[in-house]
């Protein structure tokens, strides 16, 4: 296999993405319409179709725009809806094909996987040869949070691939300043800030990280370093401005009066949207972990959903490649450095790329989801790559045991099709809802499972709720019975479907305002699970008086 995956890398790569847009492709019947969904398509349909961003410019327009396009090109058009959720929704049930409007929508995400998928491929490559880069991108594809996300007209993948493309876009123009490569880490950087907020500050950090790292272990000196910058100045000021021509552009070269500020600049929507990010971030944070709640959140949130959203076998992995590339296999043999450029801080460079993620993700108090800090899983795929090639470098047991690691993992994986957003490994137990909830267990995916296991069941009627969508839009599409309210104090006989995510952070109303009163339903079993939902039955005249 080794001198197979030297010769064949790329295209072994892209039979391995290709594998995975397959995968991606085949979830989508499953998996019904998410809370933010609606959203996203309703402010993209309105940049494609009417030329302006107004709806919510606290999330920038790339994303949103790709997954607007796919329907916009179907026909589907704005409805002039009150609020940009009720629009979406609309427009997902405009002409009564909704399933082939989600979808659609959702294709938009894909050219993001296969992007961050070609860059992590690339950026192995480069620095540590044909090899490990095949099996990074394999590892990369068979993670269930990317195939998650990867099939969600949402805006963490789109970040994941363009994050990803601006940092080693850094990365070569670091090395080789040329025009050329000053004009792609312009443009790469400005895709990722079109993408979603949270670039500006993942890349500084990243940045600084990768910087540290080459100070660390090259120690250039001062005068070195003042060389090297007087050299890249000149580049420098072409990728900044290339990048602002390239954020304007996203913004359909719009000029005004930004709102709240007294001045007009070009794109004013980009600094509206970059105040009201930063303001969300400052007063609507909180989250759920561990079955407690808290409204500013947990500086180990993140760390802690990585642990039980992330396959074990590649902790593993990850673990042991920490300890090639930073611990004490840093100095032996055991280190795998056979690419390219970066000098000795190359096998930093994917610590500090994740890591420039990870930590000001910490310090955030908005705790909603695994999703947030997605495009840590690049570097992570390319350290534990190069655990995996180590271990079948270094004797035949070693090579078992590597390829059982990613066995293992791609069966944990590929186990939960095709509800990858609910994937959780064996830490979080039989009850996941106890750990996390929202995106990173239960988003409103569940909803045609649901649909069909009421119908399997001869449902005439069910307790449940789904945000954005009534009874009547139920029935419609997925084909749910007709639906009531859940309340949370008085019993319902019937079918009831309890989502964790209404459940361990509103309690259907009762927002824990009550510590002695808990929803009914806490003191029953449910009688089966369906995706992420929980099923309760009370049979008909239990709850009648004698």
């Amino acid at each position: 296999m080794p001198p197979l995956l030297e010769r064949r890398s790329l295209v072994l790569a892209l039979g391995l993405i290709a594998i995975a847009l397959i995968r991606i492709a085949a979830a989508y019947p499953a998996m019904s319409i998410t809370f933010d969904e609606p959203a996203h398509l309703a402010c993209g349909l309105q940049y494609l179709a009417q030329h302006v961003y107004l709806y919510e410019p606290q999330h920038p327009p790339l994303a949103r725009a790709m997954d607007a396009l796919g329907p916009y090109l179907d026909g589907a058009r704005l409805v002039a809806a009150p609020n940009m959720i009720l629009e979406g929704v609309a427009v997902l049930y405009q002409g009564g094909h909704t399933g082939r409007t989600l979808t659609l929508a959702r294709l938009g995400t894909l050219p993001f996987f296969a992007l961050a998928s070609l860059v992590v491929y690339f950026w192995a490559r480069r620095y540590f040869g044909n090899t490990v880069a095949v099996v990074a991108t394999g590892l990369f594809t068979l993670l269930p949070a990317v195939l998650a996300h990867a099939g969600l007209a949402t805006t963490d993948m789109a970040l994941t691939a363009c994050l990803g493309a601006a940092f080693l876009a850094l990365l070569v123009w670091a090395e080789q300043p040329s025009f050329r490569h000053s004009l792609l880490w312009g443009a790469a950087t400005a895709m990722a800030v079109l993408s979603k907020f949270t670039a500006l500050g993942f890349f500084p950090v990243a940045a600084m990280f990768a910087l540290a790292a080459y100070l660390v272990t090259e120690r250039p000196g001062w005068k070195r370093l003042a060389e090297l910058a007087r050299e890249r100045a000149a580049p420098l000021a072409v990728a900044v401005l290339v990048g602002a021509l390239v954020v304007w552009a996203g913004y359909l070269f719009s000029f005004g009066a930004v709102p709240g500020w007294s001045v007009r600049l070009p794109a004013p929507e980009l600094f509206d949207g970059i105040r009201r990010a930063m303001r969300h971030n400052a007063s609507e944070g909180g989250g759920y972990l561990f079955g407690q709640l808290s409204p500013t959140g947990w500086w180990y949130f993140f760390p802690a959903a990585l642990a039980v959203k992330t396959p074990l076998a590649f902790l593993f992995l990850l673990g042991l490649g920490a300890w090639l590339t930073v611990g004490a296999g840093h100095a032996r043999p055991w280190r795998v450095a056979i690419g390219k450029g970066a000098g000795q801080a190359r096998p930093l460079l994917p610590w500090a790329f994740s890591l420039g993620i990870l930590a000001p993700a910490m310090t955030s108090p908005v705790n909603y989801g695994l999703r947030h800090v997605l495009p840590v899983y690049m570097g992570f795929s390319i350290v534990a790559a190069l655990a995996v090639v180590r271990l079948a470098k270094t004797g035949k047991w070693f090579g078992v045991a590597a390829g059982a690691l990613v066995l293992w993992m791609a069966v944990s994986g590929a186990i939960r099709h095709p509800d990858y957003l609910a994937y959780f490994n064996e830490l979080a137990g039989a009850e996941p809802e106890k750990v996390l909830v929202d995106s990173d267990l239960d988003w409103g995916q569940d909803t045609i499972l649901l649909a069909r296991r009421l119908r399997e069941l001869g449902a005439k009627q069910a307790s449940y709720i789904q945000m954005n969508l009534d009874s009547a839009r139920l029935q419609a599409w997925p084909g749910m019975p007709p639906t009531r309210p859940i309340n949370p104090i008085v019993p319902a006989e019937g079918w009831t479907a309890v989502g964790p995510t209404f459940w361990k952070v509103g309690q259907y109303g009762l927002d824990h305002r009550y510590p002695n009163i808990n929803p009914w339903f806490e003191s029953l079993k449910p009688v089966e699970r369906v995706g992420s939902q929980l099923l309760y039955y009370v049979p008909p005249g239990t709850l009648r008086a004698p």
